[in-house]
């Protein structure tokens, strides 16, 4: 595969405050992940990069809307395996619902979305195809949720994907590593120093 002639995006899938920070909801529910809170660094010069490609960069916020009395609507899963999340957690408009500090001034568009797919409910195809995008880098959160989720949705949508192996984690390695071999049918699976080689 060449990049010379791709016309490059890329997805930020839910590198978000609430998810990341240490003042967000997840730190408060002792679930912060360590991998993940390395992300934004580690993949901030592939933002850049592709940016001077002239590359389009999107990113999926996970996001919980309030119902008609100001308390956010949750899932039942979602509820039974994070009971933390309270009014006010990944609001719309909140520092919480936001994109990561180091990312969000990279970030030209960012799609609100309620599950696991970046792609579900959201208007990013529409952006995406109005911007002629036809090969897609993906990163984020989690690697066998959120990101395998959104992967799939590409591949199914025509894009060809590629798959930060070091941009993506979850909350065990095994399960991290099964669900970059699941993504290789349907995606290219590679590092981001070898990305950033082929990229030139």
């Amino acid at each position: 595969m060449t990049l010379k002639n791709a016309k490059l995006g890329m997805v930020i899938v839910d590198l978000q405050n609430d998810f990341l920070s240490s003042d967000g909801a997840y730190a408060r529910g002792n679930t912060l992940s360590a991998e993940a809170v390395k992300l934004p660094e580690r993949m901030a010069p592939v933002v850049r990069a592709i940016k001077g490609r002239g590359g389009l960069v999107t990113a999926s916020l996970f996001t919980l809307w309030p119902d008609a009395k100001g308390e956010p609507m949750i899932s039942a899963h979602l509820k039974e395996r994070r009971p933390f999340l309270r009014k006010g957690d990944f609001a719309p408009g909140s520092r919480g619902q936001a994109n990561v500090d180091l990312l969000s001034p990279l970030v030209d568009v960012s799609v609100f979305k309620v599950a696991y797919s970046a792609f579900f409910n959201t208007q990013l195809d529409w952006v995406l195809k109005k911007s002629g995008i036809d090969t897609l880098v993906v990163c984020g959160i989690v690697t066998n949720g959120g990101v395998a989720s959104t992967v799939r949705d590409a591949h199914v949508r025509d894009y060809h994907v590629i798959v930060l192996s070091d941009g993506c984690a979850a909350f065990s390695e095994s399960a991290h590593q099964a669900a970059l071999a699941d993504m290789g049918s349907v995606a290219e699976v590679m590092n981001s120093a070898d990305f950033l080689k082929q990229l030139g």
